[in-house]
C-alpha cells in the first residue's frame, strides 16, 4: 500500500484487507471511506459491492482505480486527485457494479483527518434511528439471535464526544465479518444491514438496467 498522507490518499491492492488498510494509517489522523471490519474480497469485493455501512456519496471517495474487465483488457480509470475526470468517467460505474464491469486490481481512496474516533454499539430496535451528528457508518448485526446496531464515526474530538453522547451505547472493536459469508457476500436476507441493502451469505447482486449492460458489453 502506499500511503500519501500530504494529499490524503492511499493506493491499495484489490486483495488487500480493509483492516490492513487501518493498520496502515494508525497514527497518522486519517480514515478510510470504511469502517473498522473485515468483509469478503477485501478492498476489491468493497469496491465491487459500493462501500459498507456509510451514509455518504462512497463513489466520491474512490479517486481511481485499475481493473481488468470481462474481456481481459486492463483500465486505469480516475486519478489520484477530486478534480480527475477527463474523457468517460469509469470510475463510479465500476464502484457498485458487483462485478458487471470487471474485477478491480488497484484502488485510490479519499482519506479524511479526524482528531478521534469511536466505535459503539447497543440493541437494534428493527429501524436505522435519526442521530445528531449522523455517524459516518451505521449498521446492524445478527449475533447470537440478538440484533444489534452499530455505528461508527471519526472528527473532531468534541463532534465525536456528542456522537458518543447521543448514540449512548458500549464499546466496539475491529471486526472480522467474513466467517458470515462462506459462500460470498451479496444482497439478500441475512446476518448484516447496513443503510442501502440486507447482506445475505451466498446473496445475488441487484439488476442492471440496460445500459449499464451495454456499457459492460463494451469494455
Amino acid at each position: 500500500m502506499e500511503l500519501h498522507a500530504a494529499d490524503q490518499y492511499l493506493v491499495a491492492p484489490a486483495e488487500a484487507g480493509l483492516l490492513e488498510v487501518y493498520e496502515r494509517l494508525s497514527g497518522t489522523g486519517l480514515f478510510p471511506p470504511f469502517p473498522p471490519v473485515e468483509l469478503p474480497g477485501g478492498v476489491g469485493g468493497l469496491v465491487a459491492r459500493g462501500g459498507f455501512a456509510q451514509a455518504f456519496f462512497f463513489p466520491a471517495e474512490v479517486l481511481g482505480l485499475t481493473f481488468k474487465t470481462p474481456k481481459g483488457r486492463v483500465v486505469r480509470a480516475g486519478g489520484v486527485v477530486v478534480k480527475n475526470v477527463q474523457g468517460y468517467d469509469l470510475v463510479r460505474p465500476f464502484v457498485g457494479s458487483f462485478g458487471l464491469l470487471g474485477e478491480a486490481l488497484e484502488v485510490v481512496f479519499r482519506l479524511r483527518p479526524g482528531q478521534a474516533s469511536a466505535f459503539l454499539k447497543k440493541p437494534f430496535a428493527g429501524e436505522f434511528p435519526e442521530l445528531t451528528p449522523s455517524p459516518r457508518f451505521l449498521f446492524a448485526l445478527l449475533e447470537e439471535g440478538t440484533w444489534w446496531l452499530y455505528a461508527y464515526h471519526f472528527g473532531h474530538e468534541k463532534e465525536v464526544a456528542r456522537f458518543r453522547e447521543a448514540f449512548a451505547g458500549e464499546e466496539a472493536g475491529p471486526m472480522d465479518l467474513r466467517l458470515l459469508f462462506p459462500q460470498g457476500m451479496g444482497v439478500g436476507e441475512g446476518p448484516l444491514r447496513d443503510l442501502r441493502f440486507p447482506w445475505g451469505d451466498g446473496g445475488k447482486p441487484p439488476a442492471a438496467p440496460g445500459l449499464f449492460r451495454r456499457l459492460a458489453e463494451a469494455l
